[in-house]
């Protein structure tokens, strides 16, 4: 707390600059309408999912509650953490954000960002039990050691994001234009502090870093052993079946690494224009959490199932 207070005898208050290529009135309503109504579908098909979970009691399983109560829970939240003080940057330019509420901020989308890393691992996890030991699966994971499991998420998740909060408060704010891009983050911090932040700014990295790769070698391995796993099965039928599954979890990890991995790299590219580094972190933080409740509503029957059966007891 008396880091925070030190940086703040410098500056007490951030001015975000949003898209300083569209600035006139005509772009602003373009942009808000259009992430209005992106922020609309992503609330509306996440909801949708975890209603349709709390009224079919055959989907609580390990599998849909990672799903179904735990993916659409955290997309909510990532998306909710940004979009809507992004609207309200949009549409009155109102650009003034204090220096506390901005640390928050950054912290709750690295924690967050970090805690759907770790759930999509956990997801891989599940079904490389499911399927290459699925005669143990029901004592393995039962729905409640998939929910301790969950728990660890946000634990480790926000640790991670704790640790690159701290450094980032040791550093001193006082550059005397104090811009941000759209939001708070890291990245945006980073660029306003004063001094050497080199080391601070490679040690953040590191952070961001260790947790995707961690990530994303225990979901390859995950995945590989299913392979080889699915290769053996001699019903080909089974394995149709058992390739399908996956093939929805790995849609929807690779929507939301390579959007993650594609931004990290591009801020750190200085040929790339702000405006086109404010659209990717966007798009990192909305896109997969507004294409996950197509993916698993379009791929999943079960779901699909539900979906109707829920549909018709409204009816009724």
């Amino acid at each position: 707390m008396s880091t925070l207070n030190q940086s703040s005898s410098v500056v007490t208050e951030f001015f975000i600059a949003g898209f300083p290529g569209f600035r006139d009135q005509e772009s602003r309503r373009t942009l808000f309408g259009v992430f209005l109504t992106v922020y609309l579908f992503t609330l509306t098909g996440n909801i949708l999912l975890i209603t349709i979970f709390a009224s079919d009691r055959t989907l609580h399983t390990p599998m849909y509650i990672l799903v179904l109560c735990g993916l659409a829970v955290l997309d909510i939240a990532i998306s909710t953490n940004t979009v809507p003080s992004l609207l309200i940057l949009i549409i009155f330019e109102y650009r003034i954000v204090p220096l506390a509420a901005c640390f928050t901020q950054t912290m709750f989308l690295s924690g967050l960002f970090s805690t759907e890393c770790f759930l999509l691992t956990l997801m891989a996890y599940d079904r490389y039990v499911a399927i290459c030991y699925p005669l143990h699966y029901p004592n393995v994971m039962s729905n409640s050691h998939i929910t301790k499991l969950m728990a660890y998420c946000p634990v480790f998740g926000f640790l991670s994001a704790g640790i690159s909060l701290v450094l980032v408060l040791r550093l001193s704010f006082c550059r005397p234009t104090n811009v941000i891009y759209a939001f708070c983050d890291f990245g945006s911090l980073l660029f306003l502090a004063c001094g050497n932040i080199q080391v601070t700014n490679y040690v953040v990295l590191c952070i961001a870093l260790s947790v995707l790769c961690i990530s994303l070698l225990l979901i390859f391995f995950s995945y590989l052993r299913i392979t080889i796993s699915v290769v053996k099965i001699a019903n080909k039928e089974g394995r149709m079946k058992a390739f399908y599954t996956c093939g929805t979890h790995m849609l929807v990890i690779s929507v939301f690494f390579l959007t993650a991995v594609g931004v990290m790299f591009s801020d750190r590219i200085p040929s790339v224009s702000i405006d086109i580094r404010i659209l990717g972190v966007i798009i990192r933080n909305v896109f997969p959490a507004l294409m996950n409740p197509l993916i698993y509503c379009l791929r999943t029957k079960q779901i699909r199932h539900s979906f109707v059966k829920m549909l018709r007891k409204i009816t009724v």
